[in-house]
């Protein structure tokens, strides 16, 4: 779908004066999107101990590729489990387990005497790491007003790129100790943050939107009055939620409890992947193809094996002792969260298709200039080829700030977006595990992709990769900016049904059945 297909939808109204950032709603997003360092510092850390590891625990290159990236496989249990985990205990206290889950695997690592313990601390971390990656974005959005949302909901990418340069940092601070050491005091550090994060999230509210979901009308109200702009906005969004529920407007508080609580379908996650799955309407099977869509191309264009495996990169271009080929990865980190930064100011002013485009572009030269680079380097004599030692380091750090500048937050901002209420923690769950299990396949295959096919060949690859995804941007994701979430659906041809999750909903006799709540005497 092109954005032109969305002129007809009626944008979501805006004040004339740009209101100031709501600091309760900014405080909400940062508690919630730190559960993603752990997820960057995972993945950094890693690069520089696998080398280590490799050593000390006499494995082999391929064991090493199985280690590095299996977590992502893992952290699927996590994420497809934590949509219905989040829509039963709540967001807060999806993170809170999410951060315990981590805190384990950490440890698990950290202490391993073999391969195989290391491997159940990779798989326990992971599971942490799905969790964390599903929740995050999906309170956040909820949490955020309209006016601030592309900017909160980026968060979560901000403290991934915080946890990489963190990893780098670690990797930098303990490679000079002895062999059996460093890499596990790198791990062990990585447990630190949870035990924060665990007692951090306990100060945050629950999402208004679950709370509706429950029931809790009253602590929902309160909470949208301290995250939005104003109180006029706090009760056109409890309207909005109330709507997509399906409470009829006209009853009191005490009443709307009542009927939720004893007549909603699906605020326990019900019926969710029927409608998801088996029988999506037009309008929410658009929405799940854009999601998986742009999760797939996030990771598929590479940007793990760039993260997880710049040491070896860098070794490839000429740069051989520990010391440079660490000390160039730490440039990595900087840039991918300097240029995160930058991206978080400008989504809710440029919107997400001028960012998602141009970031992809970058990409696609940056990775074609850099596969060049390695082509020639490998033949040309040692020693021979220092410019183009520094024109690959430049084209690393080039892709991964225009990776930072719109796919990496830009996939969780727009997939946390884009589905409807009822469907929306299962949807982002589906969409999280696309983005595991192409991360886990392009980390666990890099290293016998380029013994086959070169350094230089594997990213002439991902540059195709990220071309098509270009491609794919360009003609089916419309622009979400300044559109409520409850609004969003009917960018995708959706209507009030697809928006309130009436549509395909039957009863025992396959009649259509309304979410339409009554009030019980």
């Amino acid at each position: 779908m092109s954005k032109d297909d969305s002129s007809d939808v009626p944008a979501a109204e805006a004040p004339a004066k740009r209101a100031p950032l709501n600091k309760y709603a900014l405080a909400c997003a940062i508690l919630a999107s730190m559960n993603s360092i752990l997820l960057g510092y995972d993945i950094s850390v890693m690069s520089g101990a696998q080398k280590f590891m490799k050593k000390d625990l006499n494995i082999s290159d391929a064991k090493v590729e199985v280690l590095a990236g299996i977590i992502n496989i893992y952290s699927l249990v996590g994420s497809l489990a934590a949509g219905r985990t989040s829509d039963w205990i709540g967001r807060r206290y999806t993170m809170v387990l999410a951060s315990v889950i981590f805190f384990a695997g950490a440890l698990i690592m950290g202490l391993a005497p073999s391969y195989a313990i290391v491997m159940l601390g990779r798989f326990v971390a992971g599971v942490g790491v799905g969790y964390a990656l599903m929740i995050a974005p999906v309170y956040t959005a909820e949490v955020a007003p309209t006016s601030a949302r592309g900017l909160l909901t980026s968060f979560p990418e901000v403290f991934i790129n915080a946890g990489v340069l963190l990893g780098y940092v670690s990797n930098f601070a303990f490679y000079r100790l002895p062999l059996h050491i460093g890499w596990r005091v790198m791990f062990l550090v990585g447990a630190v943050p949870p035990v924060f994060l665990a007692v951090g999230v306990l100060a945050m509210p629950e999402s208004p939107r679950w709370l509706v979901m429950q029931g809790r009308i009253g602590d929902a109200r309160r909470v949208l009055e301290k995250t939005s702009d104003s109180p006029a906005e706090a009760e056109e969004r409890l309207a909005d939620i109330k709507n997509a529920v399906g409470i009829p407007e006209g009853i009191s508080d005490e009443d709307e409890v009542v009927a939720v609580v004893h007549k909603s379908r699906g605020s326990h996650g019900e019926g969710v992947w029927r409608d998801l799955l088996l029988r999506p309407t037009p309008a929410v099977r658009r929405i799940l193809i854009a999601c998986l869509g742009l999760q797939f191309f996030q990771q598929a264009s590479g940007i793990d094996a760039v993260v997880l495996y710049s040491p070896r990169v860098f070794d490839n271009a000429g740069l051989h002792s520990d010391s440079d080929s660490i000390g160039a990865s730490v440039a990595v980190g900087a840039s991918k969260t300097l240029f995160i930064l930058v991206a978080t100011f400008l989504l809710d002013r440029v919107g997400r298709r001028p960012l998602l485009l141009t970031s992809a572009g970058g990409m696609v030269i940056s990775l074609v200039t850099l596969a060049s680079a390695l082509h020639m380097i490998e033949h040309r004599p040692e020693g021979q080829a220092t410019a183009l030692v520094g024109l690959s380091i430049a084209m690393v750090l080039v892709f991964v700030a225009s990776f930072s500048i719109g796919m990496g937050p830009i996939a969780w901002v727009y997939s946390s977006e884009i589905f409807p209420l009822r469907l929306r923690a299962q949807g982002c769950a589906l969409g999280t595990a696309m983005n595991r299990v192409v991360s886990g396949a392009v980390s666990m295959s890099f290293i016998s992709l380029y013994k086959a096919i070169t350094f230089a060949g594997s990213f002439y690859l991902y540059a195709g990769i990220a071309a098509a995804g270009w491609v794919f941007m360009f003609f089916f994701l419309p622009e979400t900016q300044g559109r409520s979430l409850e609004d969003t659906v009917k960018l995708f041809g959706g209507d009030e049904r697809d928006a309130n999750g009436t549509v395909g909903r039957e009863d025992g006799h396959g009649q259509n059945k309304s979410t339409e709540l009554t009030t019980q005497q």
